[in-house]
C-alpha cells in the first residue's frame, strides 16, 4: 500500500489538526491514527520532531500542563493552513481514500474465506454422501464412524473462519477503521446463502 502521507504532507496535517484546536502528543498521534482508518499509526519519534520543527519555524508553540505537552498553532500557523487549503482538500481526499481501501480489504478477506469455507464444507457434504475418503481404511468403513470424523472436522473449519473474521473485524476497528453497515449486510446475506445450500446439500 502507497504511504497514506507524501512528502511534506504530515507537516502540513498537524498543522491541520492543531488549527481545530491545542492538543497535547498523545491526541495528535491518535488523531492520525483515527482519521486514517488505521492505515497509518505513527511513532512518536515521527511526529514530536516535525512538531518540534514547527516550533522552530514559529507556526507552533508548547506549554506544559502537569505532565503533558500541549501544541497550539499560531496565528502564523494558522494563515499557512488557509493559504494551503487546496493542498489539504488532496490530503483528506486520499485519507478517505485510504479508509475506503481498507474498508474492501476487509470485505475481500471475509468474502475469500466464506467461498473457502463453503468449498470445505461441501466436500464434507459430498463425502458423506458418497462415504468415499481418499485414506479410507477398514477401520473406517463405518459411516457413523466417517460422518463423526466429517462433523468435527467442519466444526473445526466454521470455528477458524469465525476466529479470523472475528480477528479481522476487531483489529480494523481497534486501528480506528471505519467499519461500513454494507460490510455487514453482506457478510450476514452471505452466511445466510451459504447455511441455506448446506441445509439443501444434507437433504438431498
Amino acid at each position: 500500500m502507497a504511504p497514506v502521507f507524501s512528502h511534506g504532507d504530515l507537516r502540513l496535517y498537524l498543522l491541520n489538526l492543531l488549527d481545530e484546536g491545542p492538543r497535547h502528543g498523545y491526541d495528535i498521534m491518535q488523531a492520525l491514527s483515527d482519521r486514517t482508518g488505521g492505515t497509518y499509526t505513527p511513532s512518536a519519534g515521527t511526529v514530536y520532531p516535525r512538531l518540534a520543527k514547527l516550533e522552530e519555524e514559529g507556526l507552533v508553540t508548547k506549554s506544559i500542563d502537569g505532565r503533558k505537552t500541549i501544541y497550539e498553532i499560531t496565528a502564523a500557523g494558522r494563515a499557512e493552513v488557509a493559504a494551503r487549503a487546496g493542498d489539504l482538500e488532496g490530503i483528506e481526499a486520499n485519507l478517505a481514500d485510504s479508509v475506503r481501501l481498507i474498508a474492501d480489504e476487509v470485505r475481500g478477506s471475509v468474502r475469500e474465506a466464506m467461498r473457502s469455507l463453503r468449498a470445505d464444507l461441501a466436500a464434507a457434504s459430498d463425502e458423506q454422501r458418497t462415504g468415499a475418503t481418499p485414506t479410507a481404511t477398514p477401520a473406517d468403513d463405518d459411516p457413523r464412524v466417517h460422518s463423526r470424523e466429517q462433523l468435527h472436522r467442519a466444526d473445526a473449519v466454521v470455528n477458524e473462519f469465525r476466529a479470523r473474521v472475528r480477528s479481522d473485524l476487531r483489529t480494523h476497528v481497534a486501528r480506528g477503521g471505519d467499519l461500513v453497515a454494507s460490510l455487514v449486510d453482506d457478510l450476514a446475506v452471505e452466511l445466510d446463502r451459504l447455511g441455506r445450500d448446506i441445509t439443501r446439500s444434507l437433504r438431498g
